[in-house]
């Protein structure tokens, strides 16, 4: 029997919270099952300082930084952001391709950074690989989130392109789910 992969996108351009939040995932999801091996997709560039566990790794895709304003550029090479984001995206599509998840994760943007995921997850949809919008419990204002994928073109993708929604984090901290009516229960 070949062993379960699952492959976490990370759109990380320098912060830690999306990359703690889908190592630890990773971690629980390993020790919950031993025929699982996790890839991790990520523009961190300190994600190499971290220890993983067994049939835990990642790819480092080459970095973006949020600038003040809003935009983003490439963190290290000095290409503009277009070529940036075409080589980000080739990466995530053959990195997809030839690790063959039979689940892939995406975590919080769900077209990824400026779509860059968007044609891995077209490809995906012609095949078995089940595919998840990972969101964290704590969300932006439900009306500020609606707008922004609104404005990104998210929400007819949504329902084509996912099979499944996870809300991950403490039950403390409340049901995102119940202040974003786009979200179906």
């Amino acid at each position: 029997m070949k062993s379960r992969r699952l492959l976490i996108y990370s759109h990380d351009s320098f912060g830690l919270g999306h990359l703690r939040r889908c190592r630890a995932l990773a971690h629980a999801l390993v020790e919950a099952y031993k025929d699982l091996s996790v890839l991790i997709l990520t523009g961190s560039p300190i994600i190499g300082r971290f220890d993983f566990k067994a049939r835990v790794d990642f790819v480092r895709i080459p970095g973006v930084i949020k600038l003040h304003n809003g935009d983003y550029t490439s963190l290290a090479l000095h290409i503009d952001l277009a070529d940036t984001l075409a080589l980000r995206e080739s990466i995530i599509l053959h990195t997809t391709r030839v690790f063959a998840p039979d689940i892939f994760l995406v975590d919080k943007e769900p077209l990824g950074l400026k779509g860059e995921v968007h044609s891995t997850l077209k490809m995906l949809h012609e095949t078995p690989t089940r595919t998840i919008l990972g969101l964290r419990d704590v969300m932006d204002a439900p009306e500020l989130l609606t707008e922004e994928w609104r404005n990104k073109g998210v929400f007819g993708e949504l329902e084509r392109l996912y099979d499944e929604l996870w809300v991950y984090g403490t039950r403390a901290m409340g049901n995102p789910s119940k202040a974003c009516p786009w979200i179906r229960r």
